[in-house]
């Protein structure tokens, strides 16, 4: 009897320690960083190497720690049930169910898990090469009991592809620097700019263009030295060049080349002609991603661009600059003219252009006011109310109050925006 005991104390104590190594071994390789042990194993840390192998079979990873777990957790649950059956007879059983249960709870699970989470890193590596042969001895068993899972779901009409994540890479990255953000860890104005970049391949260049309407540009049949006096003047570097009707785009005129023109005809302004001096339009369809935009910009070492709709209708611009600043914000040097578009009046509401950008909008005071239906302000409430309303008319909705200050003809120029008592921004 006396025998018995000494052994089965020491077991069941070796059982617990066993099974604490495999809730933090758990706990710390499904928590720790990938681009950490990313970083680490360029560096050449082997272990690091080995977390990263086992992240890649992370299924066979969490079911072998596991089957493992739960073997030891129901070994030492059977060893104190007979120690304490054999030392209280039958209400040993409710001995040994209360004292496992409170052994299990603290030192098996709550223990490990808290010193794992909070030593991620070091844990992980610590751990990583004995948890690599026990997924490797567990390996083939785990495959049975994740097969005859997977078989069960499918009675209930419940299927698990091992190779699709609820969510892409993108939106797995702006979370977490949403979550930093949140935290403090990350500037907003950083977790912008990331999120600017992330932007790119969902946005298609119609939604940042400069559009027609209000694009500059220059008439190729007016006199030289008004075309001259235009380029000067212009807050542009890049002009384009039309002819006849202003959508009837010829070419696109740079202020360097006007000016080593000019030089070469000894600044003879009456003999310059914009048709030898500006280069080839670059005509992009208004469909392209921001991306690809990007790279055809880089590639072809241009800044500028036509957009065109799909009848070949010029619909505006897009220059280099203007991708740009989807990632890093507006962009302003010694001549643009400082047309922001949105003034915070002294209530807390704000006074807006209706051809600001939502986009700029959201980043400005860090809204998440919707942009899928429309590019501006004016659009967003244009698709809302499914009107054109007049001035002082008001709308709500996405928890904001909009007033329409300005209008003319069909157009809305000026809005006010208040949020609603109670909603969220």
């Amino acid at each position: 009897m006396l025998l018995s005991i000494w052994f089965l104390i020491p077991a069941i104590l070796l059982l617990l320690v066993m099974s604490a190594f495999f809730s933090g071994s758990e706990t710390a390789l499904t928590a720790v960083s990938r681009a950490k042990m990313h970083a680490l194993e360029k560096s050449g840390n082997q272990r690091a190497a080995l977390i990263s192998h086992l992240m890649g079979i992370q299924e066979r990873l969490i079911g072998s720690l596991l089957l493992s777990n739960n073997l030891v957790n129901i070994l030492a649950s059977a060893l104190a049930t007979s120690l304490f059956i054999s030392l209280f007879g039958d209400i040993g059983v409710v001995y040994a169910t209360l004292g496992m249960t409170v052994l299990v709870v603290i030192f098996a699970e709550v223990l490990p898990k808290s010193w794992a989470i909070a030593n991620t890193e070091r844990f992980a590596l610590t751990v990583a090469p004995l948890v690599a042969v026990i997924v490797t001895v567990f390996g083939p068993l785990t495959n049975v009991v994740t097969f005859i899972v997977r078989r069960v779901l499918h009675v209930f009409g419940i299927d698990l592809d091992e190779d699709s994540s609820p969510l892409s890479a993108h939106d797995e990255l702006r979370g977490t620097v949403d979550v930093l953000n949140r935290d403090g860890a990350v500037a907003k104005d950083d977790r912008d700019r990331v999120g600017g970049v992330l932007d790119l391949h969902e946005l298609e260049i119609e939604d940042i263009m400069v559009h027609r309407t209000v694009m500059s540009s220059i008439d190729a049949d007016d006199k030289p030295e008004d075309i001259v006096a235009q380029i000067l003047s212009s807050s542009h570097t890049r002009l384009p060049v039309f002819q006849g009707e202003n959508d009837n785009i010829i070419g696109v005129i740079h202020a360097k080349d006007m000016l080593r023109a000019l030089a070469a005809d000894k600044y003879n302004v009456k003999k310059f002609d914009v048709r030898k001096t500006m280069a080839e339009p670059w005509f992009v369809p208004e469909t392209t991603s921001l991306q690809d935009q990007l790279n055809a910009f880089l590639r072809r070492q241009a800044h500028i661009a036509l957009v065109v709709d799909e009848y070949g209708e010029v619909e505006g611009l897009v220059t280099l600059e203007d991708i740009l600043e989807e990632i890093v914000g507006e962009i302003a040097d010694e001549h643009d003219e400082e047309i922001s578009g949105l003034v915070v009046q002294v209530d807390g509401s704000v006074v807006v252009e209706g051809a600001l950008p939502i986009r700029d909008l959201n980043r400005a005071l860090d809204w998440n006011l919707p942009d899928e239906e429309a590019t501006t302000i004016a659009g967003l409430v244009i698709h809302e109310a499914q009107m054109i309303p007049d001035e002082k008319q008001t709308f709500t909705f996405h928890g904001k109050r909009f007033v329409v200050v300005g209008r003319e003809k069909n157009r809305i120029t000026q809005l006010r925006i208040r949020n609603v008592a109670g909603a969220a921004s």
